[in-house]
């Protein structure tokens, strides 16, 4: 089977990555839609029980908003899939096109990159935050603390990337002025 072109691998990858993008999308809006629920009820503090973190309970004003920074943290992970995704989605419709160097590619790269570094970045923030709410009582553990060696090589590999098709979009284009 061919890997560019209409009919391909790149093809059938597009059409996951589609149906991805879409269940990204409406598990952001789910997620949207918690936070503004929960603080919503938050006017309410009877409505939200009391949250606790390793017998340390919270209660008083401070519950709703909290309690939104769950569904905040899923909406902040969602939204940096939906941006890798979208840029992936991009990226595989050039490669339909049989267009593997396009010019923007190596700057939708970037962005997969910049946003992958965020998100890990991120989960080291809810990881301190998750650590300091529970006064050290090891939450941590649900959230696999840690620096992943593996998410800072993808990073790297896809800067790295992104320059090789930034050079092949400038030798195609200097292939193109040659008569």
């Amino acid at each position: 089977m061919r890997t560019l072109g209409p009919g391909s691998v790149s093809s059938l990858l597009k059409m996951v990555l589609d149906v991805i993008h879409v269940v990204l999308w409406v598990a952001l809006a789910g997620a949207t839609s918690l936070i503004f629920a929960v603080l919503l009820l938050s006017f309410k503090p009877a409505l939200l029980a009391d949250i606790s973190f390793g017998g340390k309970s919270l209660t008083g004003p401070w519950v709703g908003p909290v309690a939104a920074l769950v569904p905040l943290g899923a909406a902040l992970y969602f939204g940096g899939a939906t941006i890798i995704v979208g840029r992936l989605r991009r990226i595989f419709q050039t490669l339909i096109a049989g267009d593997p160097f396009h010019p923007d590619n190596a700057r939708r790269l970037r962005v997969i990159g910049v946003a992958l570094a965020a998100l890990e970045g991120g989960r080291y923030l809810a990881g301190g935050l998750i650590d300091v709410l529970s006064h050290g009582r090891g939450l941590l553990r649900f959230m696999g603390g840690g620096v992943s060696l593996t998410t800072w090589f993808a990073v790297l590999a896809i800067v790295v990337l992104a320059e090789v098709f930034r050079e092949g979009a400038r030798l195609r284009g200097e292939a193109e002025l040659t008569i």
